[in-house]
C-alpha cells in the first residue's frame, strides 16, 4: 500500500511539472522572439550565386507579415501572422538581384517589443553583418522609425542596414509588402547605403533613421524627413542616392561608430527613460510621477522652440535636482534645438520626441556624466556636417 500511495503522489507531483514544460516549449515556439537571443544566424547557402551579393532578412513581424480577414481588409488583419521564409520564397526574380537568407527574429507588431529586445535585435544585427553584405530587418510601421534609430546608433558595422514594413497586410489587394520586401533586399545588395548607419525602405523612398517620422496612420506614403528630404528613391533597377548622411563623411574612421557598444553591457543597464508632452497650461504632475517612478531622463516635446508650461518647469526643476537628466524637443514635428547654459536639460537639436528618447536611453546606459552626455547629443545625436580638418 506505502509503495501505490508514492506512486500516486509521485504522478500528482510530476504531472503539473511536465505540462508546464510542454507549456513553455509551446510559447517558444509561437514566439520566436523568446528564443532569438539564443538563436544562430543561419550560414550561407552552398548553392549561392557567386556573383551576387548575400542578403539576409531579419523578421520582427508587423502588417508586412499581417494576415488579413480577407483580400479587401486593409485594417482589419492580424500582424506577425506569415513567416518570413514562406513571404520570401514567393518574391519574384529574387535571385536577381541577391542570395537571400532569411531569419525569424520574431512575429508580432513593433509596439508589442521591449527596449531589451531591441537590444538583442541589435546584436543579432551585427551577428549576421559578420557573413552577410547587408541586412534587412522587417518591422512594423508603428515603432519603426525608433527600432530603425536604436539600430542606427548601436550597430557596430559599416555594412547596409535597412529596415522595411508595409502599410497594408501581405495578402490583401494593392499590398506594398510584397515591393517594399523586394526593393529593400535590391538597396541592401546594392552596398549604396554603406556606412549610411541605418536607413527605412518604404513607397521606393529611401530616408535616414534618424530623421524619419511616421506621419500618417494609413497612407502609404506615411514615412516622411521634415525639412531634410529624403536620401534617395528607387525606380525598378535604379537606386539613386541624392543626399548622404553626415556618418557617410566618417566612413571607415573610429568615430564612425557611436560609443554605445552594446556588447561592452548587459540589458539591465538599459535604463527608463520617459516622454513629457506639453500643451497649454499643462501640469506638473506627468514629470512628477515619472519620477517616482525611477525614470533616469526624460524627454519634453515642448510648443513652439521647445516650450513647457511654468508648472512642468517647476516640476523639471525639482526633478533635476533628483539626478534626472532632460532633453528638450519639439512638438511641432520640426525644429532645431540649440544648447543654452541651463543645468541638467540638454538640447535634442533637430530630433523629436521619439528619438531623443532612443539617444537619451542610450546615453544613459553608458554614462550618468552630464556633460558626457551633453558632449554626445551634441556629436552623435546632432550628425552636423563638420568641416574637413
Amino acid at each position: 500500500m506505502t509503495f501505490i500511495h508514492e506512486s500516486k503522489l509521485s504522478k500528482k507531483v510530476l504531472i503539473p511539472f511536465l505540462v508546464l514544460a510542454l507549456f513553455s516549449m509551446m510559447l517558444v515556439f509561437m514566439n520566436p522572439t523568446s528564443a532569438s537571443a539564443a538563436a544562430a544566424i543561419p550560414p550561407l547557402s552552398d548553392s549561392r550565386n557567386p556573383q551576387l551579393p548575400n542578403v539576409i532578412v531579419i523578421a520582427t513581424g508587423g502588417t508586412l507579415a499581417g494576415k488579413a480577414t480577407d483580400a479587401t481588409s486593409f485594417q482589419t488583419y492580424q500582424a506577425g501572422t506569415y513567416l518570413m521564409s514562406d513571404l520570401v520564397n514567393q518574391l519574384p526574380n529574387k535571385d536577381k538581384i541577391a542570395n537571400v537568407n532569411t531569419y525569424q527574429f520574431g512575429n508580432k507588431g513593433s509596439g508589442s517589443y521591449s527596449i531589451g529586445d531591441l537590444y538583442d535585435l541589435s546584436l543579432a544585427v551585427d551577428q549576421a553583418l559578420e557573413v552577410y553584405d547587408g541586412v534587412v530587418v522587417t518591422s512594423g510601421t508603428d515603432t519603426m522609425e525608433e527600432i530603425a534609430y536604436f539600430l542606427d546608433l548601436t550597430v557596430r558595422s559599416e555594412k547596409p542596414v535597412v529596415v522595411t514594413g508595409a502599410m497594408r497586410p501581405w495578402d490583401v489587394i494593392g499590398t506594398d509588402g510584397p515591393a517594399n520586401l523586394y526593393n529593400a533586399i535590391k538597396l541592401a545588395g546594392s552596398g549604396k547605403t554603406k556606412s549610411f548607419g541605418t536607413v527605412l525602405m518604404l513607397n521606393d523612398t529611401i530616408q535616414a533613421a534618424r530623421e524619419v517620422t511616421k506621419t500618417n496612420a494609413h497612407r502609404m506614403d506615411t514615412f516622411e524627413t521634415p525639412i531634410l528630404g529624403a536620401l534617395g528613391y528607387i525606380d525598378e533597377t535604379n537606386i539613386s542616392i541624392y543626399r548622404a548622411t553626415a556618418r557617410a563623411l566618417k566612413a571607415g574612421e573610429a568615430d564612425w561608430a557611436t560609443p554605445f557598444d552594446l556588447k561592452t553591457i548587459t540589458k539591465d543597464k538599459l535604463p527608463a527613460v520617459e516622454i513629457a508632452y506639453a500643451y497649454q497650461d499643462a501640469g506638473g504632475g506627468a514629470i512628477n510621477g515619472l519620477v517616482a517612478d525611477g525614470v533616469k531622463g526624460i524627454v519634453t516635446a515642448g510648443t513652439g522652440a521647445g516650450g513647457i508650461s511654468s508648472k512642468m518647469s517647476a516640476a523639471r526643476s525639482n526633478a533635476i535636482k533628483q539626478g534626472v537628466i532632460f532633453v528638450t524637443t519639439t512638438r511641432t514635428g520640426s525644429g532645431t534645438m540649440y544648447p543654452s547654459s541651463s543645468n541638467g536639460i540638454i538640447a535634442g537639436d533637430s530630433l523629436n520626441a521619439q528619438h531623443a528618447r532612443i539617444m537619451l536611453l542610450l546615453s544613459l546606459a553608458f554614462s550618468s556624466d552630464f556633460n558626457v552626455i551633453k558632449g554626445w547629443f551634441g556629436t552623435y545625436g546632432t550628425q552636423d556636417v563638420e568641416e574637413a580638418s
